[in-house]
């Protein structure tokens, strides 16, 4: 075992006394020391109840012969944070997560890991440590929260950051907004449509590093305790058989993982996340492999932000093994190995319908024929850019660019009503550099949509969306404003087209003539974490790792 190295031998009496002062005995310490890595924190509803489900996860391990030490990690809450300036932060945490579970576990020399996860950045960043130290190990996620209900409808975080947009329209009043707000999110769990967390959750099952059927189960479900308890005797047997996780994340494994989230019309934010996982995990992939399999797999999920449904209702209909069959059935997946010791087809052959479940369709009604992103190219992208294809149906607009050079003065001149229809709003020096933290742009386009603009403009942006995000919008542009792309160079008043059959974002403006007078603005921090992030970061189209 690794841990000999720490507790075997004479000289490690020292190590083997502080495991006793913490109550572990002579046969515990004799036992496989699997870490479990616990994003527990009370910042979030997303991961407020990990400390319970880790009892069940720990339980399990003594179960199977194992000792677990239990450990936790930083989480930023995206929703709490968004539209403020610690959203910079959130990104951040996805290489903070990582890198404080690989020294905990490199620290003490741990045999396995089981890693629990909840809020958007949290799943990436576990599933980015378990790639890197390639141990066996799995990941589970706390679950989505529950609908709320308001005015008789189910209701999301979603509703309430569009719902500001919408009082700022008049269209309602502060009393309404704030009767959503106190009703929207009806306990623990993360945002409940399929959103970044669920869009990642999803993701993470088809690559096989969480256990299938586990992660569809809603935080507050009885159903969660004994699946964790099952979890932590899953990774006993990933130490007996020594399977590893890049034995789990293969090149097939992560392109069923994007074709998941076309089919689930998922979050932009996958694209960034799943490039990082692969280069954690040495496997090349590139954003032009999320191209090529959207392109050829259907939306076959109703789920919001563009659809009708949530998590929990998915986990009703039959849940993702229902998905993955679907999927198999029409050959857009290939087999490929589980955590679980059975591979992704025959996990899928146990799926059962619910009856008159509307929420994953068949495969001759697909919501859309092609999945729910894209890849762009052109003059303002020549490195690439992310298009969310998800609850609207167009695919090219043409219009007088607006131009903001931070979130804050955009989402001012959304709620003055300074932007009319037509406009391409673009909001710039907020990629992963120039941020720093590539935020998400989900106040500024809610605030779109709940003003009745978001069928008739278009946003793009060297920053990021959110997986509540919908409507005409780019993100990722690639090079970003802060290392000069050509972003940085467009004027207010600059045609941009997009054009989704083209794959192309350009504007029709002599850039290059305008780079002699370009003046990058200095960093924005100086000192500290983003500061470091900053000078570390790498480009969105590479998932912007740190190097």
């Amino acid at each position: 075992m690794r841990s000999d190295a720490i507790k075997k031998g004479v000289s490690r009496a020292p190590a083997r006394a502080m495991f006793k002062a913490m109550g572990l005995t002579d046969a515990d310490i004799e036992k496989p020391i699997i870490g479990v890595a616990n994003t527990w924190t009370e910042v979030t509803p997303c991961n407020v109840h990990l400390r319970e489900l880790a009892v069940h996860v720990k339980e399990g391990i003594r179960a199977a012969g194992g000792t677990p030490i239990e450990f936790n990690t930083i989480t930023v809450s995206d929703g709490i944070s968004m539209g403020s300036e610690g959203m910079r932060a959130s990104l951040v945490s996805r290489e903070i997560v990582a890198d404080s579970i690989e020294l905990v576990v490199f620290g003490h020399m741990m045999d396995g890991v089981v890693a629990l996860s909840g809020c958007d950045k949290t799943i990436p960043g576990t599933v980015m440590a378990l790639a890197r130290m390639d141990l066996p190990s799995l990941m589970i996620y706390g679950g989505s929260i529950l609908a709320g209900r308001y005015k008789g409808k189910d209701v999301t975080i979603q509703d309430v950051f569009e719902a500001v947009g919408a009082c700022a329209a008049g269209r309602m009043t502060e009393q309404e907004l704030h009767d959503l707000e106190g009703v929207a999110c009806p306990g623990a769990g993360a945002c409940g449509g399929q959103f970044t967390a669920n869009t990642m959750s999803t993701a993470m099952t088809v690559l096989g590093i969480s256990p299938m059927g586990v992660n569809d189960i809603p935080a507050t479900d009885g159903r969660k305790r004994p699946a964790a308890f099952h979890s932590g005797e899953l990774v006993m047997k990933l130490v007996e058989d020594g399977t590893t996780a890049r034995q789990i994340i293969t090149k097939t494994a992560l392109e069923n993982a994007i074709a998941s989230v076309a089919a689930t019309a998922g979050s932009t934010n996958a694209v960034l996340h799943l490039l990082a996982i692969a280069r954690e995990a040495d496997v090349d992939l590139s954003i032009d492999d999320f191209d090529r399999v959207s392109e050829k797999t259907p939306v076959l999920a109703d789920l919001k932000p563009g659809g009708r449904f949530t998590a929990p209702d998915v986990d009703r209909a039959g849940g993702l093994r229902l998905l993955v069959k679907r999927l198999f059935d029409g050959g857009y997946l290939n087999d490929a190995k589980t955590v679980t010791g059975k591979t992704l087809k025959e996990e899928a052959a146990s799926a059962e319908e619910s009856s008159g479940q509307e929420v994953i369709h068949a495969l001759d009604q697909p919501l859309k024929p092609r999945g729910g992103i894209a890849i762009l190219r052109g003059s303002l992208a020549p490195d690439g850019c992310v298009v969310k294809l998800a609850g609207h149906d167009r695919l090219k607009h043409s219009g007088p660019a607006r131009v903001f050079d931070c979130e804050e003065d955009a989402f001012a001149a959304v709620q003055d009503k300074l932007i009319v229809a037509g406009d391409v709003v673009v909001i710039r020096y907020e990629g992963p550099k120039g941020g720093p933290g590539m935020r998400e742009m989900l106040g500024v386009t809610a605030a779109l949509i709940g003003q009745g603009l978001g069928d008739d403009v278009a946003l793009i942006t060297d920053g990021r969306f959110s997986g509540a995000t919908h409507g005409f919008m780019v993100g990722h542009i690639a090079p970003e404003a802060a290392d000069g792309g050509p972003i940085a160079l467009v004027r207010d008043g600059d045609t941009i087209t997009l054009d989704v059959e083209a794959r192309r974002l350009d504007v029709d403006a002599d850039l290059e003539a305008r780079r002699g007078s370009l003046e990058i603005p200095e960093p924005r921090y100086t000192r500290g974490v983003l500061a470091k992030y900053a000078k570390l970061v790498a480009s969105a189209s590479e998932g912007a790792i740190t190097r």
